[in-house]
């Protein structure tokens, strides 16, 4: 059954109640992201360890269809029918409307180069300056909001005009003050506050192809 991206949000605090208290700030990151792909601009994640995880489980999410299915549109059915027609069906049928979504953590062999010849704290800044620009959104996964890899990417982000939402715990943090958004949820265990974080991310990819599929 299709739903509505407003609906969608409703969901997560029917399930959560205690995330209530990140309303505002998960509907803020929502806006923000409607707008960097309505602009085509593009998502960067980034974390550690299981945030790593996380930056990777987005992408996935919101590259094909999350909760439905996403058909190519008419004008990329077309363009498929014009090039390759005699394969356009197969085509088709197997490719999918993508929000696109990157993740920096993905990307080894430059991090281990980067790592090893100039700095490990720069990783995710270095992939920043390569791939971000003006409109584009970093979202930063820290338990602690004091991951300094991902808070010098953040830095970078805002430096060179890339929008930042932050997820955290709820303690104040290096993020909070760099990042335009930080989701902070109301936990302090590590285990705790990445439990938390999931569910949000699955309602704004959610809220995302809601708004963008459901047509």
């Amino acid at each position: 059954m299709k739903t509505t991206p407003q609906q969608e949000f409703e969901i997560l605090f029917s399930n959560y109640p205690e995330l209530s208290i990140c309303r505002e700030s998960i509907f803020s990151a929502y806006l923000l992201l409607q707008t960097c792909y309505r602009n085509k601009g593009l998502i960067m994640t980034c974390g550690n360890g299981g945030s790593a995880a996380d930056a990777e489980h987005m992408v996935g999410e919101l590259m094909k269809g999350f909760k439905q299915k996403r058909p190519l549109a008419e004008q990329q059915q077309q363009t498929i029918r014009e090039t390759f027609p005699e394969e356009a069906d197969f085509f088709i049928s197997n490719l999918q409307q993508a929000i696109p979504v990157l993740s920096l953590v993905s990307q080894l062999s430059l991090t281990s180069a980067f790592m090893n010849d100039v700095h490990p704290e720069m990783i995710y800044a270095q992939q920043v300056i390569g791939y971000g620009k003006p409109g584009d959104v970093l979202i930063g996964l820290s338990t602690s909001g004091n991951s300094a890899n991902v808070v010098n990417a953040c830095k970078t982000a805002k430096a060179f005009g890339i929008k930042t939402i932050a997820f955290t715990g709820s303690r104040k943090s290096a993020l909070h003050s760099i990042c335009d958004i930080t989701i902070q949820v109301p936990a302090q265990e590590v285990f705790r506050i990445q439990e938390y974080h999931l569910p949000i991310y699955h309602t704004l990819c959610s809220m995302l192809e809601a708004y963008f599929f459901n047509k």
